[in-house]
């Protein structure tokens, strides 16, 4: 059977992916083995992976102003050699995040790199890190244990009708695995939060708001109000690990 290559993207000439702990959400703190996807359906000026989407030639902003070259930055792999990779960089690392770009619009040759680790060792766990645009197919309903799902608020830049997708986000809802972290950049960011979590019966206990920021101190000025807003308003908060301990340093 033919094989669907996956579309990597490239760090220092190489695929994307690194061992490391997980920076946010609800497996913060967890060591895990990244595989970074190129190519996303949205276009969020704060972006901190623009270089999975914003290409030369096309009209999407982002605040730095930088485009990037799709030769440069994309690697095309067999999902078996992607598994390969995963097991020899991971160092025995069975947690490992699937993320972008949008990985959801790369289902098929996901599904196949899941199968070959799988075989190797059935302990593997995965999470998905999404958009929450793409409602996945049968084969990663049932092989993803968590979902890390990050609906983008007008902050992001995007079009509604680009960045809201009901049935996806209903499909998410509906998951016991599936978690909503928000980008929040303003106070103002949460009305937005609330109106999704009322017109979607989005559980509280499953919400997490994440102050916008690539860098130490931009986190900083955001952080101590958000974390009041959580305490108060019963939301998770969600803090930048990654930022903390490596700063805006890729592929850590």
């Amino acid at each position: 059977m033919a094989t669907t290559a996956l579309k990597l993207a490239k760090l220092d000439g190489k695929p994307e992916i690194f061992h490391t702990l997980q920076g946010e959400g609800v497996s913060m703190g967890v060591p895990s083995v990244f595989v970074r996807s190129s190519l996303c359906n949205l276009h969020c000026t704060w972006c901190d992976t623009d270089y999975t989407w914003n290409w030369e030639g096309t009209p999407w902003t982002h605040e730095t102003g930088v485009k990037y070259s799709k030769q440069d930055y994309i690697v095309s792999l067999e999902p078996g050699e992607v598994a390969r990779l995963v097991t020899s960089i991971g160092k025995g690392c069975k947690n490992v995040i699937l993320t972008g770009g949008e990985p959801l619009l790369q289902q098929t040759a996901w599904s196949e790199m899941i199968r070959h680790l799988r075989a190797l060792d059935p302990q593997y766990r995965f999470e998905v890190e999404t958009n929450g645009t793409q409602i996945p197919d049968e084969f990663m309903s049932e092989a993803i244990d968590q979902w890390n799902v990050s609906a983008k608020l007008s902050n992001s830049g995007n079009d509604e009708k680009l960045r809201i997708k009901p049935d996806a986000l209903r499909y998410f809802v509906s998951r016991e695995n599936a978690w909503f972290k928000f980008v929040i950049q303003t106070a103002e960011d949460l009305t937005e939060v609330q109106q999704l979590e009322n017109d979607y019966a989005i559980p509280k206990a499953k919400i997490l708001l994440m102050p916008e920021g690539r860098t130490e101190t931009s986190l900083q000025q955001k952080r101590l109000w958000l974390a009041d807003i959580c305490r108060d308003q019963g939301y998770r908060f969600s803090d930048r690990l990654h930022i903390q301990l490596w700063g805006s340093k890729r592929g850590v």
